[in-house]
């Protein structure tokens, strides 16, 4: 299938730009993780999409094309309100709400924005290795990796592979790395760095231990208020989700379904993409008669 690009207007104005795979169908919405990119959906978008849904793949917030934000405004709420936003645009074009497919940061839009900013925005919410709570060690890993070339930047797009190489050993290093050239940005001094703005970063380090122990709360508080089918997919080796946190969650929203992934990380659509999409078919089919 071919993809359309297209522009939405977040809650500031913001440029947020998407990819559209597919014409007809239950809309679906996939927001990737922090310092993704909306490419990081591609291979799952074109499963969906095959199943007779229209894909909407978009780029978040001072992440890949979307605008940097001049507010840098880049807290989980911020992100929820882009959604709550795009998620009304989509629902007066296609006459249908979206369903949201959202990793980590995606995943937390879609719970602050259904939960808590605008109940009823999404037809379903799928959340991909994240849950209210999370194991800060994990959390501070990812952080770790996405701080340590942020000004420095790479060398080359090889350089950059080497560098997930160590940080994901499990993963094969893939021969093509054009995916990979997505997700980077060459600058004028011959560097490439991450498709994000570098504030994203800042605003999460910034943050005091009162100041995550009070937003935590309210995800948990977002969680607890989600009427809508919710489908939480788990990486089995996920250094974020551990089983103790998917059975809070499934108190927390006694109607969630839920799928683990074996062989997989937080990353469970770049691990396991095959496994990933299917479940996300079986419970879309599940709601939608797809002719």
């Amino acid at each position: 299938m071919t993809a359309d690009s297209l522009r939405f207007e977040g809650a500031e104005g913001n440029e947020l730009i998407a990819d559209r795979v597919g014409l007809a169908g239950q809309p679906v919405l996939m927001l990737h993780g922090g310092g993704q990119t909306r490419h990081s959906w591609d291979a799952a978008a074109e499963s969906i999409a095959a199943q007779g849904h229209v894909v909407y793949v978009m780029d978040q917030r001072g992440h890949g094309e979307s605008a940097w934000v001049s507010s840098q405004n880049y807290m989980f709420a911020d992100f929820a309100k882009d959604l709550a936003v795009v998620a009304k645009t989509i629902r007066e074009k296609d006459g249908a709400a979206p369903v949201v497919v959202g990793a980590s940061l995606g995943g937390l839009a879609g719970m602050l924005a259904e939960g808590h900013l605008a109940p009823g925005s999404l037809a379903a919410l799928v959340l991909v290795d994240i849950t209210p709570r999370m194991d800060m060690s994990g959390v501070e890993k990812i952080l770790g990796f996405m701080s340590a070339k942020v000004e420095e930047g790479f060398g080359s797009v090889e350089e950059a592979a080497d560098a997930i190489s160590l940080y994901l050993p499990n993963r094969k290093r893939p021969k093509d790395l054009s995916g990979l050239s997505k997700n980077l940005r060459l600058h004028a001094d011959g560097r490439y760095r991450w498709h994000w703005d570098p504030n994203f970063l800042s605003a999460k380090n910034n943050q005091d231990a009162a100041a995550r122990t009070q937003l935590q709360q309210e995800i948990i508080d977002a969680a607890a208020n989600l009427k809508l089918p919710v489908l939480l997919v788990r990486g089995q080796n996920s250094e974020l989700v551990s089983m103790e946190h998917v059975e809070e969650f499934l108190q927390l929203v006694p109607h969630a379904k839920f799928v683990d992934v074996q062989n997989a990380g937080h990353m469970v659509a770049g691990d396991r993409n095959d496994i990933f999409a299917a479940a996300v078919q079986d419970f879309l089919n599940d709601l939608f008669a797809v002719s």
